[in-house]
């Protein structure tokens, strides 16, 4: 028998492979049906003559069209609605930075199921009616925020909606009301340690807090360890995106073996990014994902461009639902140099493992004469500026020498001081391409 206690929806959460394949094919029927709403899905599905009687397996999924965020532009804004606009509650819209912005609807049955999700991970790493919660990640059209607010209210979680920014305020709420979860993206955690630091102030010592909720940015294994280490907590790796709602797609369970994909919302592919065919179990592509149980904005296999794996095996916590591998980024966030591809996460995975590295790097793209050049910006400790130059060099080649194992290339490696490269309490760029500027 499974114990049932572990489970926020016992329900939904303890269901056997045989009885979650069973939900997700009738759900995605359904999909199917409610997807004839829009204009743009009764045209694809037209044009590949598929209805929602032709899906009697998981195989067939692979009949239907995929999705891919331009879709979602050339729709903007209502092209992909299923339902009419007196039964919409919530609108979130992208940046638009890198094109036309994309609009995501929700109804009150969206927002509710939404706030269910986020309860039921939030439950899962122990979260519990009593603790007090942070969410340190901005409101307002970015959906990281209102969905842990959501999910934080849910649980029963006394819940402070501190936002981003304002650092020092923030460790002030963390002290007068005794934080025990918080949400906040990596970079901003990071950024957090520097400034306790600074203030003299030691959160194991000082702080009550006991969980942390991670996402929003790739980051590497080293810098969960980073974080685990100076707060003196549980790292949980989250992963969602607006498409699909928002955080609470997959979350980490107490193992930590994987974060686990709600598949009774989500149906789950991994396809090669080149080919778009199905990759085996345990290897990496790219993630695509269907909505199962939205009401105002269902999408059909969904082109995330995030990169991961499925990972094979069955998990000790007891549930089904298949195990994401940590995001390596995104596919679009892959650059070449030299011949080379190289993913931002993999320099901090290097980074991240050197002790005299600070919290904070750039990587900058260059190209003159034609030949292109990669240099890495990294901040280094306090400790480094007092001695010797010489230790300096040690550090500069070790760094350099690293990464040439990593990467099969040796960057130009320029040590900062601390807090000598550019900050944002929002998602940290870690990247300049300046060959396309």
């Amino acid at each position: 028998m499974k114990r049932t206690d572990v489970f926020w929806d016992a329900p939904a959460e303890a269901l056997d492979r045989e009885r979650l394949r069973a939900l997700q094919l009738h759900r995605l029927r359904s999909t199917l049906e409610r997807v004839l709403c829009s204009p743009f899905y009764q045209a694809r599905l037209g044009e590949a003559g598929i209805s929602p009687g032709d899906i009697r397996s998981p195989e067939d999924i692979r009949k239907l069209p995929l999705t891919t965020k331009q879709d979602l532009r050339n729709q903007y804004p209502y092209g992909l609605l299923c339902t009419t606009k007196d039964k919409l509650v919530r609108l979130h819209v992208s940046s638009g930075t890198t094109g036309q912005a994309t609009a995501v609807f929700y109804s009150r049955h969206d927002v509710d199921h939404w706030a269910d999700l986020l309860a039921r991970c939030m439950y899962m790493t122990g979260a519990r009616p009593g603790d007090t919660f942070q969410n340190l990640t901005g409101y307002g059209l970015f959906t990281g925020g209102l969905g842990f607010h959501y999910g934080a209210e849910r649980l029963g979680l006394l819940t402070i909606p501190s936002g981003a920014g304002n650092s020092r305020r923030q460790i002030q709420l963390m002290r007068d009301f005794s934080t025990t979860v918080m949400h906040i993206i990596p970079s901003y955690a990071l950024r957090l340690m520097d400034i306790m630091t600074e203030m003299g102030l030691d959160p194991r010592k000082e702080l009550s807090l006991r969980i942390a909720y991670l996402g929003a940015e790739p980051y590497s294994e080293e810098v969960r360890r980073r974080v685990e280490e100076f707060y003196g907590i549980d790292v949980y790796n989250s992963y969602g995106l607006s498409e699909m709602n928002g955080p609470g797609v997959a979350f980490e369970c107490p193992w930590k073996t994987g974060m686990h994909i709600w598949e009774d919302a989500y149906w789950v592919e991994v396809l090669d990014p080149e080919t778009l065919a199905p990759v085996p179990e345990g290897t990496l592509g790219e993630l695509v994902l269907t909505t199962l149980n939205r009401d105002a904005m269902p999408i059909l296999r969904y082109r995330t461009k995030d990169l991961t794996r499925l990972l094979p095996g069955e998990c000790p916590c007891g549930r089904a639902h298949v195990r994401l591998d940590r995001i390596q980024g995104r596919s679009d966030d892959m650059f070449i140099i030299k011949g080379v591809n190289i993913f931002p996460v993999q320099v901090e995975q290097v980074l991240m493992n050197i002790a005299e590295v600070g919290n904070n790097y750039v990587i900058i793209l260059r190209r003159e004469n034609n030949v292109d050049e990669m240099i890495v910006k990294v901040e280094v400790t306090d400790r480094i500026f007092v001695e010797d130059m010489r230790h300096l060099q040690r550090v500069q080649k070790k760094i350099a020498h690293d990464l040439k194992g990593e990467l099969l290339l040796t960057p130009r490696i320029e040590l900062v001081e601390p807090n000598g490269l550019p900050r944002s309490e929002g998602k940290a760029v870690r990247l300049v391409d300046e060959r396309k500027i």
